[in-house]
C-alpha cells in the first residue's frame, strides 16, 4: 500500500477502558497537568486496548499485551480498511489511538485523526511547514508521531514549531517557535509528555546546531525548563556545572559550529526516579578530527539523564567516547563532579 497505513484484527473489538488503580499521582504534578482526558495516570497505566505514547509506556517497550491476533488465526487477518496520504514523502509516525481515533503525523509535519474502526477521517491539520525548510533537515521531511495529553494533542514541526491542537476538532490551541534558529535546526520526533510538560528536541546535528531538550507546559507552550547537551562560548559563563565539567573535553572553538549533541528523539521517563533519559547524537562536525579537536566532547553520543522536574543533570553514559581522537573507542562511563 502506498503511503499508508492499515487497520486491523483487535481495533474492532474495542472495549471501555478498566481504569482501576489510574488515580495514582506519578510524582508530584504541577498545576498545568491534565485532570480530565489523557493523564499522566493513565499514560502510566498503559491500558492494553489504547495506545497513548509514542513507544506505548513510558519505558517504550512498544510491546501491545493484546492476544487477539496469535497462531491459531493470524491467517484470518486481512484488510479492514487503508488509507492513502497526501505526499510521496518518508512516512516515520507511531500512530496513536484513544478512544476509538486513531492519530498519526505524515510527512511535513501533518496531523490525521482517523475512526479507527472504518478508516473515515474525522479532521486533518495542515502545519503549512515552508517546503525550503527542506534545507535545514538532514533526512527527509518526515515526522515520527505525536503526543496526546488532556484534551490536546501535540506536534513538533520541521520548521521548529511545538503545536497543540483540540483533540476533537483538530484546532489549533497554541502554536510557538522553540527552536533557537530556522536555519540550524528542525524537528522531526514525537514529542514527550511528563507530568504536566511537553519535553521535545530538536535535530541538527550536520549544522550549526547546539544539542538541548526542553519542557515546556503543556497548556500554554510556556518553556520551563532547557538542558543544553554541549556546553557554549566559556566567555559566556556556563549555565550550570555539567556544562563546566563538560567544556573540559572540548578544544578549540568547538562554539563557534553549535557541537552537535542533538535530542531529535529517543526519550523515555522513568516514574520512579523522577528521571528523564535520552540520547544525543554526533558532535558537530561529525568527523571532528579536521578541525583539531580532541577529547570526549560530552554530553555527545551519550545517553543522558536529567530530573523531570528542573531539567538538572543526574548521570550519563557516553556510548562512543574519544569521538574526535583517534584511539579505538572503549565504552565507560564518565561522571564530572
Amino acid at each position: 500500500m502506498r503511503n499508508g497505513f492499515v487497520a486491523g484484527l483487535g481495533l474492532a473489538s474495542l472495549a471501555a477502558l478498566a481504569l482501576a488503580g489510574c488515580g495514582k499521582a506519578v510524582g508530584d504534578t504541577p498545576a498545568g497537568a491534565a485532570t480530565s482526558g489523557v493523564t499522566d495516570a493513565l499514560i502510566a497505566a498503559a491500558p492494553q486496548d489504547e495506545w497513548l505514547s509514542y513507544g506505548r509506556d513510558y519505558g517504550e517497550q512498544r510491546f501491545s499485551p493484546l492476544d487477539a491476533i496469535n497462531a491459531g488465526n493470524v491467517a484470518q487477518l486481512g484488510l479492514a480498511w487503508s488509507v492513502d496520504f497526501d505526499t510521496a514523502r518518508g512516512q516515520e509516525a507511531t500512530p496513536l489511538m484513544h478512544d476509538g481515533v486513531l492519530y498519526t503525523t505524515t510527512a511535513w509535519s501533518m496531523v490525521k485523526a482517523y475512526d479507527a474502526r472504518t478508516g473515515k477521517v474525522i479532521w486533518e491539520y495542515d502545519p503549512k511547514v515552508p517546503r525550503e525548510q527542506l534545507v535545514s533537515a538532514c533526512c527527509d521531511a518526515v515526522n515520527r508521531g505525536a503526543a496526546l495529553y488532556g484534551d490536546k494533542i501535540y506536534v513538533g514541526t520541521l520548521d521548529g514549531r511545538l503545536i497543540a491542537l483540540d483533540q476533537k476538532t483538530g484546532k489549533v490551541v497554541f502554536d510557538k517557535v522553540v527552536v533557537p534558529d530556522r536555519q540550524n535546526y528542525a524537528i522531526t520526533g514525537a514529542p514527550r509528555v511528563v507530568k504536566g510538560r511537553i519535553v521535545i528536541g530538536a535535530g541538527g546535528g550536520e549544522y550549526r546546531a547546539r544539542g538541548y531538550i526542553a519542557a515546556y507546559d503543556a497548556q500554554t507552550g510556556t518553556p520551563v525548563w532547557t538542558f543544553h547537551t554541549v556546553p557554549g562560548n566559556p566567555k559566556d559563563g556556563f549555565e550550570n556545572k555539567a556544562m563546566e565539567a563538560a567544556a573540559k573535553t572540548w578544544t578549540g572553538d568547538w562554539w563557534t559550529l553549535g557541537g552537535g549533541g542533538t535530542v531529535w528523539d529517543g526519550i523515555t521517563y522513568d516514574p520512579k526516579t523522577n528521571l528523564i533519559l535520552f540520547g544525543t547524537g554526533n558532535a558537530e562536525p561529525w568527523n571532528p578530527a579536521p578541525a583539531g579537536r580532541s577529547g570526549d566532547l560530552l554530553y555527545t553520543s551519550s545517553i543522558v539523564a536529567v530530573n523531570a522536574d528542573t531539567g538538572a543533570y543526574a548521570w550519563h553514559y557516553q556510548e562512543t567516547p574519544k569521538t574526535a581522537g583517534t584511539s579505538i573507542p572503549t565504552r565507560r562511563s564518565r561522571w564530572p563532579t
